[in-house]
């Protein structure tokens, strides 16, 4: 059942999203500062290809409050519109009741978008 979402998913338009997050992770890695912001945004590249059967799961790390602080700075310059975007095509989609697996789909982007950094795909 995953591989067929999937397939849906990347027909009519998931496609567009995991091109979106390539070239933003790309134009964001250009800059030192701007690399683990675009690793983010390769990771929201893998969901937003095939997101039927990822979990996201919440990762243990060392590095103390650093995710917090990184998560607030991506928040505010970005991924406040990136949560948004997802929380109105999940309410559009969810409209209808063929669209609610879909809907459901980019309520776990807009997850992941509301705080990357800390959160692995598995």
């Amino acid at each position: 059942m995953n591989f067929i979402g999937n397939v849906i998913w990347i027909v009519f338009g998931g496609i567009f999203i995991f091109f979106e997050y390539i070239i933003g992770g790309l134009i964001l890695c250009l800059t030192i500062v701007g690399i683990p912001f675009g690793l983010q945004c390769f990771k929201f590249a893998i969901l937003g290809l095939a997101p039927f059967g990822v979990r996201i799961t919440h990762t243990a790390s060392s590095t103390g409050c650093l995710a917090t602080v990184m998560n607030i700075i991506w928040l505010i310059f970005g991924g406040l519109w990136i949560v948004l975007t997802h929380l109105v095509f999940g309410l559009l989609l969810c409209i209808t009741i063929v669209g609610i697996p879909f809907g459901r789909q980019h309520f776990k982007l807009m997850n992941l978008a509301f705080s990357p950094f800390g959160k692995s795909i598995s």
